[in-house]
């Protein structure tokens, strides 16, 4: 986190300024738009450097006809998954508790077992949030238009 230290600086004054309650609510609002920046970024399915992510294993030919394949994560990245909130000192976003396990085996690219009866598999490493300079720079804006926008 040693990126940030000028970022933190910059803005820590202005923080203090503001009330618990204001606090809250400016970081509510920057959950809310990184939570968006990670969607859009899932769905392009694409690290947070850019680098997109590795593509799935090829299935057996002989698959189920007429099943039509999902973009990866495409149910992961929904609001009713990926849950945004701002507390006083901090802006969340994370996926809720019943889909932490499968997020965090492709986060950090880990074994699991893809059903009950099958053995154990690596999954690749494919990032699914992440902050980036995009990330910084909505953080950044939203700051300075809330301080412009709201009384102190």
């Amino acid at each position: 986190m040693n990126d940030f230290k000028p970022f933190d600086d910059q803005l820590a004054g202005l923080l203090a300024a503001l009330s618990p309650a204001g606090r809250r609510r400016l970081a509510g609002e920057i959950a809310k738009e990184l939570r968006k920046s990670q969607q859009q970024r899932i769905k392009q399915q694409k690290a947070p450097d850019g680098s997109p992510y590795k593509a799935r294993k090829r299935q057996p030919l002989r698959a189920k006809k007429g099943r039509i394949k999902r973009a990866m994560f495409q149910t992961l990245r929904t609001s009713r998954y990926m849950k945004a909130s701002g507390r006083e000192n901090s802006a969340v976003v994370e996926f809720s508790s019943n889909v932490q396990r499968i997020a965090r085996v492709h986060q950090y690219g880990l074994k699991d077992k893809p059903n009950a009866g099958f053995q154990h598999v690596r999954y690749p490493e494919r990032q699914l949030l992440g902050f980036n300079e995009q990330d910084k720079y909505i953080v950044e804006s939203l700051i300075l238009t809330y301080f412009k926008k709201a009384p102190l």
